[in-house]
């Protein structure tokens, strides 16, 4: 099973026996305690309050706390009543309940009533004044609020009283103590209430974050949804005792709202049945701005369907058909359809559940099944997610596990490697995404979102632009319907974050979202700018250069605090690469002060922590590679040939290095030498220079240094030189051609010298002399020249403190050599 469903607590297990033990009246028969013992509400605190029917007319209402595990009696009745809903103020010191009589009869101990249906206040410590609310004749409902802070004061209480006559009212309650233990209500005699609503069709009570939900006829945000105007429908309001149930108005529960920690606020409705064999349902994501209607085609005719559960999982809500299908909807990152997962016949099986009673949204991650009193934590079962994915062939439902794993799971060690592993199995598999890209993008979203707020609505969460592929079981159209408009003056908690997103939406998300793509000119100027001799130096590239360095120090600091890693990656000077990290820094540096409003330092430290750890999720993938093929630093020989596992090592580098270049993205020092080694190891050489030349490989220094002072010059190893060095860019060439005592290098020395020594010619005017000045070299008149002229320019401008002094008689030596291989003359 996808979902993982664990009974935090049951009636019968919980309640039961502790009822057995109480004795009469209170419990005669655990037979009909059993029968008439169900939950009634859960508070916020986790405490439930339940009810049950004794003997003689008994009726109690009990609580039962989940931390210590113990229950207690709250009140009772002498004569039977069906309660509707009860609850408890965060002290426990009132008891708000409603009940109904099954008869009109006068009840002892209460008022008595001229109405049926009565809401009552009761005081518990000790049980003493009970106040009656409000007595009418349709089914009326109570909820104490409980904000997690403490705004009101200890001795206030604020009680909802919700009625079918469509009118909310909230009564504001003043405490105090007498005698030194009884806690008495000081305003019993007039106790202040407000009107909240009226007229309103449909209310539902967010327990998790104390809010209050209710439509009225008159929508100020349109939706296409159906509700009956002559019924009220609760959600989470008490639950109608069997006694009561289809006797009044109250509707379905179609209709739902859930919330999300980020300020997602969606709208669930189901849509009545209308064609055979089809299953309608709509979101509306009032924090997108969108609404979503899917249809689902079903084994069974409409009228034959089971009743459909929503199920809060935070960042997702199941949409549930018993023994049909089960869709997690993504509440936070709802644009794309592959961010959804539907699954169908045994893939969406919930075992262990009763199919006739829907499951219940109480607590976030947390459901009641009234009909058995069961409460469930539901949480996504990662074992089974990791075996779907490794299961399925399809790419939404790849691109939607990975992304659940990477932005809305807590991850373990373990399981990281695990996902990576199938990453690096799966490169190419994966034919509408990259998840090398996703990988990295959806891991620094989720990483850099714990640190800041908004920093989330700022960065971009998965490398994919767009979905039109269609997925089977499941079609979806979507709407652009009208931001909501809040009109309170100041926003906290919940609201705060929904306002957020409002004011995200309102803005063009695509010019808000950061891209690496924003530095892809700048990139191409300077790599543009590699191979000439000298870069402009000015503000903006030294700007780079700094930010690049405080990259490689930081990189440093995190290699020694890491746990010992084995991919030999070193540290070495690859401008490129670092040109690319500060310039990375930069433009990001850019788009945070632009549209995140805090301390510039703390910006810095931001983008710092974006690039760094971007690098370090690159070694993270090589590190999991390296322990999985059990590789080594033998691997950095070049005069040995490579071994399948290396080929393998290899081929994940080639997809990295790919997946960076179209991100813009910098690689890790030392990443470059090390694919260059394995290709070397692991390729033909025509490959070799197939892949270098192609850019898949890039020629780094410390590479070049290595293979020209290992290798020897046999046949076999002096191709490979010659064909590495024709291929080096300018700034390389110059520093490791000494190093090789070859006709290539000489050659290259020898060109560099007269190049040089005819740039300074073309400086300054040079004094003519007669030819006879000098003694002739050799009977061919274009090398007497041109020797003689490179003799008198190096005579006037020899300077003993340079390197690269060359005399003469080199350079005649290597331009005779040169000319011969031209005229393919074996004798001069």
């Amino acid at each position: 099973m996808l979902l993982d469903f664990q009974v935090t607590f049951n009636l019968h297990r919980d309640v039961l026996p502790w009822l057995s033990a109480q004795g009469s009246p209170a419990c005669d028969t655990v037979e009909k305690s059993s029968r008439t013992l169900r939950i009634v509400n859960v508070e916020r605190d986790g405490n439930i309050l339940y009810t049950w029917k004794g003997v003689e007319g008994f009726t109690g209402v009990g609580l039962y706390g989940p931390l210590a595990k113990q229950n207690e009696m709250l009140y009772s009745f002498d004569s039977e009543v069906n309660i509707i809903s009860a609850s408890v103020n965060s002290g426990k010191t009132l008891l708000g309940l409603s009940y109904c009589h099954p008869t009109y009869e006068s009840q002892s101990r209460l008022p008595s009533p001229v109405s049926r249906y009565l809401a009552l206040l009761i005081e518990l410590k000790p049980i003493n004044n009970v106040k009656v609310l409000k007595a009418v004749d349709s089914s009326i409902r109570v909820q104490f609020l409980c904000p997690a802070e403490d705004i009101y004061l200890s001795y206030e209480s604020h009680l909802l009283v919700v009625s079918e006559e469509k009118y909310i009212d909230e009564f504001h309650i003043t405490t105090g103590e007498e005698d030194g233990k009884r806690v008495v209500i000081k305003n019993i005699g007039q106790i202040p209430k407000d009107r909240l609503a009226e007229d309103f069709v449909w209310a539902q009570w967010d327990v998790s974050d104390q809010m209050l939900f209710y439509i009225v006829p008159k929508l100020e945000f349109p939706l296409e949804i159906s509700l009956d105007d002559q019924g009220v429908s609760l959600i989470n309001l008490g639950y109608d005792p069997p006694e009561e149930r289809g006797r009044g108005r109250i509707t379905p529960q179609n209709l739902q709202v859930f919330t999300n920690k980020t300020g997602g606020l969606c709208l669930f409705y189901c849509q009545p049945p209308n064609v055979l064999l089809e299953f309608t349902y709509m979101v509306a994501f009032l924090h997108k701005g969108c609404s979503k209607t899917f249809k689902v085609s079903t084994t069974t005719d409409a009228k034959q369907l089971k009743k459909v559960s929503f199920i809060n999982i935070d960042s997702y809500v199941a949409v549930y058909l018993p023994d049909q299908f089960l869709h997690l909807i993504n509440t936070r990152h709802a644009e794309l359809m592959c961010y959804h997962l539907f699954l169908a016949a045994e893939d969406a099986r919930i075992s262990g559940m009763c199919c006739d009673c829907p499951l219940q949204t109480v607590l976030k991650t947390q459901v009641i099944e009234c009909c058995t009193g069961i409460l469930f934590s539901v949480s996504i079962n990662q074992e089974q997610l990791f075996k779907f994915l490794t299961e399925s062939r399809r790419d939404c439902e790849r691109l939607a596990v990975l992304h659940c794993f990477l932005l809305h799971l807590d991850l373990q060690p373990q399981q990281e490697t695990q996902i990576i592993e199938w990453i690096c199995d799966n490169l190419s598999t994966c034919l509408t995404f990259d998840p090398i890209q996703e990988f990295i993008i959806a891991s620094l979203h989720r990483h850099l979102s714990l640190e800041t707020a908004y920093l989330d609505k700022l960065l971009p969460y998965t490398s994919v632009p767009f979905w039109s592929q269609h997925i089977d079981g499941v079609s979806c159209t979507t709407d652009i319907t009208d931001m909501p408009i809040l009109k309170m003056g100041i926003f906290k908690g919940f609201w705060e974050k929904f306002h957020s997103e409002l004011e995200c939406m309102k803005q063009a998300q695509q010019r808000f979202l950061y891209s690496n793509h924003m530095q892809r000119r700048d990139w191409c100027r300077l790599i543009s700018e590699v191979n000439t001799k000298e870069k402009k130096i000015d503000v903006y590239q030294r700007n780079i250069l700094e930010n690049a360095k405080k990259v490689l120090q930081n990189m440093d600091t995190r290699k020694y605090a890491a746990v010992e890693r084995i991919v030999p990656l070193n540290q070495e000077e690859d401008y490129l690469q670092k040109d690319l990290m500060g310039l990375m820094m930069v433009k990001l540096k850019d788009h945070l002060c632009q549209h995140l409003h805090v301390a510039k330092n703390k910006i810095d430290k931001l983008v710092l922590d974006f690039v760094c750890k971007q690098l370090d999720l690159v070694c993270q993938i090589l590190e999991v590679v390296w322990r999985r093929h059990v590789l080594d630093h033998s691997i950095l020989c070049l005069d040995r040939s490579g071994n399948s596992s290396e080929y393998f090592a290899f081929h994940v580098m080639c997809q990295i290095t790919d997946s960076a270049s179209r991100m813009c993205m910098p690689l890790p020092p030392g990443f470059q030498t090390l694919h260059l080694v394995l290709a070397v190891r692991c390729l033909p050489l025509a490959n070799l220079l197939h892949y270098i030349d192609s850019g898949v490989l890039t020629l780094t220094e410390t590479f070049v240094v290595k293979l020209l002072k290992e290798l020897d010059d046999n046949v076999t190893n002096e191709k490979l030189k010659c064909s590495i060095i024709l291929r080096l860019p300018e700034n390389i060439c110059e520093k490791v051609h000494s190093l090789w005592d070859h006709a290539i290098s000489n050659n290259l020395i020898a060109r560099k010298y007269v190049k040089k020594l005819l740039f300074r010619l073309n400086q300054r005017e040079v004094t003519q002399q007669s030819p006879t000045d000098r003694s002739p070299l050799i009977n061919f008149l274009p090398l007497n020249y041109l020797i003689m002229m490179l003799s008198e320019v190096e005579d006037r401008e020899l300077n003993p403190f340079e390197e690269d002094n060359i005399d003469a008689a080199f350079l005649e030596e290597i331009a005779l050599k040169q000319t011969a291989d031209l005229l393919s003359l074996q004798q001069y």
